[in-house]
């Protein structure tokens, strides 16, 4: 049986990439691999919450959002990108109905939830980036708010995790899962770079 490629691009050198994940894991794997990828491939790297959040944590409209991906879409080119983040509705699936390619990181709870903490911890104190520009994070919202990204993380990741499962069997072999707790994605990363040399 033929192993399939780690990536399958479009057949004629154009690879749309989406990286998605279980709820939270977004701030702390799929945007350090979008980056990673996007120099391994040679390619744009769009953030979708760069997109979506305007400064002062103001959520830029469904329309005005949609509007938003597709120049920065239509700005790539060859049109190949590397695009993390979800929001499946507000953008209207056009990153999911675009992509070749779509890599669902799902590591156990236990596994990436103490990292959210610390990484949220390091932007309380202005460490590290937030989210998107001008959108730094606030103690009142972190731990006595129901739109804190530890809750959202505790409360949603089976939910969406049983979505993740229910779009797999849709898109089938081209959204791959990786899990785990590092060592399945970097021999995947692995997989890629040779790919990337061998073309």
């Amino acid at each position: 049986m033929q192993t399939p490629p780690p990536l399958f691009g479009d057949g004629n050198g154009v690879y749309r990439i989406h990286i998605t994940g279980n709820s939270g894991i977004i701030h702390f794997l799929q945007t350090t691999l979008g980056k990673r990828l996007s120099v391994i491939m040679g390619v744009p790297h769009i953030s979708l919450d760069t997109l979506f959040w305007e400064p002062g944590w103001k959520q830029t409209s469904d329309e005005g959002f949609q509007a938003k991906l597709r120049a920065a879409m239509d700005a790539c080119p060859n049109g190949s990108w590397v695009i993390d983040g979800d929001y499946v509705h507000r953008s209207g699936g056009l990153v999911q109905d675009n992509a070749t390619d779509t890599i669902w990181l799902d590591p156990p709870l236990w596994f990436y939830f103490p990292r959210i903490v610390w990484r949220t911890f390091l932007r309380l104190l202005g460490v590290t980036e937030a989210c998107s520009p001008g959108c730094p994070e606030r103690i009142s919202e972190v731990f006595f708010s129901n739109e804190s990204i530890l809750w959202w993380c505790l409360s949603q990741h089976w939910v969406n995790r049983r979505r993740n499962e229910e779009r797999k069997k849709v898109i089938g072999d081209k959204m791959r899962r990786i899990g785990g707790t590092g060592a399945e994605l970097e021999g995947w990363i692995h997989d890629v770079e040779v790919m990337v040399r061998n073309q």
